[in-house]
């Protein structure tokens, strides 16, 4: 919408604030880039979430908006002219947002658990998480995207992690795509969309963030 103002509250490596980054590109809506540090957080982050003090926030003329995918659903409704990520359908819509949530509660907490963990929890956490990643696969089947034939809510939602995959894995000692072919081909065909390309971030570099992570946690 002309005349808006749109900024968003991020760090670079968060899976939740790349979700944010797909969606204003797949709406191709300009923004404005704010990185936060997290360890000495900043007073715009306290004010625009003092609830929870995290990032992705968005701030749409001045009025915030918290967690990624109440932020994706905001921008769906707000900016809904172009690339609808959420169906018409109401049964539609509440399958994709158990699947979405589903991403949140199975594999953000697994993958955590992947590179904070050591030995038989590590070994437990490998197992839920390819698990997890099957039911997400059965969910796919062979459509395209998990709505359809074009990219919404739910790859939104699980796409970012894909470059967090590298670091689960190298820290982890195991083959995700041994596991979840499909899924890893889904990913792959995904990246090929310029929305999801530019907003994921290089897995290394990734990696490389949680390995400083686990020398804070005194893991390394």
């Amino acid at each position: 919408m002309a005349g808006d103002h749109v900024t968003l509250l991020d760090l670079w490596a968060s899976p939740f604030g790349m979700r944010v980054r797909i969606a204003l590109a797949e709406k191709a809506v300009k923004y404005e880039y704010s990185e936060q540090d997290l360890w000495n957080k900043g007073a715009l982050l306290l004010q625009m979430n003092p609830v929870h003090k995290k990032i992705p926030v968005l701030v749409h003329n001045g009025k915030p908006v918290c967690e990624s995918l109440i932020i994706v659903q905001y921008i769906d409704e707000v900016w809904k002219e172009k690339a609808p990520l959420l169906s018409s359908d109401p049964y539609q819509r509440a399958q994709s947002r158990f699947w979405a949530d589903f991403v949140d509660k199975k594999l953000y907490e697994f993958g955590t658990k992947i590179y904070t963990t050591k030995g038989e929890d590590q070994e437990a956490a490998k197992k839920n998480f390819i698990d997890s990643l099957k039911l997400l696969e059965g969910e796919l089947g062979d459509k395209p995207y998990f709505g359809g034939e074009t990219l919404g809510y739910v790859d939104v939602a699980l796409l970012p992690f894909y470059c967090w995959f590298y670091a689960y894995e190298t820290i982890g000692n195991f083959n995700i795509e041994a596991d979840c072919p499909k899924l890893i081909a889904y990913c792959k065909r995904c990246l090929q969309k310029e929305s999801v390309s530019k907003s994921l971030q290089d897995p290394q570099k990734v990696f490389d963030f949680v390995v400083m992570l686990r020398k804070k946690f005194g893991l390394e």
